[in-house]
């Protein structure tokens, strides 16, 4: 009865880092919260500076768990800004870079980038441990969530198992003359799979009995086919979301002029 699977833009370009935060483990939120299933995400890196672009991602090796309790704590309270970069690693990302972002793992985007988040739905449950000390329009410092999300935080998803399990776990499905095919995530603790199509011609989709997501990461526009006459075909350009329903079965990608890149997500069987 819940529609599985969401896209939103997070854009930072001439702005700030986004609120350092946690989402909860499947566990606490199946017992604090009564509900079925977590915020499991990933960044899907539509634009990036060269030069400053990077996501926080996971606890740096070997951290001091007590140590940034305390530093959060004393940030919460407005005693000192918390030192985000000695506790949490800091990588650097370029456009179509993929980072995966199970729940438990602690993590923001950076300034200067323009993110589509691909994630599951509950998305009411945000822990934020650290708004870089950004204050609301009445001059109050944002509500945040410590003492929730200290006890989400994985503190095994440290520097050596992000670039392990979450960073750059592209595979190739399919490899031929103008159509390139792979799989760019979930993790596998995550329901959701992502595709990306880098085409300069038409691709056919199976859909395996589950919605597609997509969104059009790189090109001016494409067209969405049936392949036995359902429906009518219809464009989509830059940037945008489109649904196909899994009653579909399969559909057509085509491109319209030139390379196109579309990242399309589906429940994993």
């Amino acid at each position: 009865a819940e529609f599985p699977i969401r896209f939103d833009l997070l854009d930072t370009m001439g702005g700030g880092n986004l609120s350092l935060q946690v989402h909860p483990l499947t566990e606490y939120i199946q017992d604090t919260f009564g509900m079925h299933y977590t915020q499991d995400e990933s960044y899907y890196i539509l634009d990036a500076d060269e030069q400053e672009s990077c996501v926080y991602l996971g606890v740096k090796k070997h951290v001091d768990q007590e140590a940034m309790a305390e530093d959060l704590r004393r940030a919460e309270k407005g005693e000192i800004a918390f030192p985000a970069e000695r506790y949490v690693n800091k990588v650097p990302v370029k456009k179509h870079d993929h980072v995966l972002i199970p729940a438990g793992t602690i993590h923001c985007s950076g300034k200067n980038t323009m993110v589509l988040e691909i994630s599951a739905t509950p998305y009411i449950f945000t822990f934020k441990l650290w708004d870089w000390g950004r204050v609301g329009l009445d001059g109050v410092p944002r509500p945040i969530h410590v003492e929730h999300g200290l006890k989400n935080i994985d503190w095994n998803r440290d520097t050596d198992w992000i670039y392990d399990n979450l960073i750059h776990q592209e595979q190739t499905i399919r490899k031929e003359e103008g159509i390139l095919i792979e799989r760019t995530g979930l993790h596998n603790r995550e329901f959701i799979d992502t595709i990306r199509y880098t085409l300069t011609k038409p691709a056919e989709v199976w859909m395996d009995d589950s919605v597609h997501v997509m969104n059009l990461v790189d090109g001016r526009s494409a067209f969405i086919e049936s392949t036995d006459g359902s429906f009518e075909p219809f464009a989509i350009h830059y940037a945008e979301t489109v649904i196909v329903p899994a009653k579909a079965g399969r559909y057509r990608i085509v491109p319209a002029e030139g390379e196109i890149k579309l990242i399309a997500a589906m429940v994993r069987r």
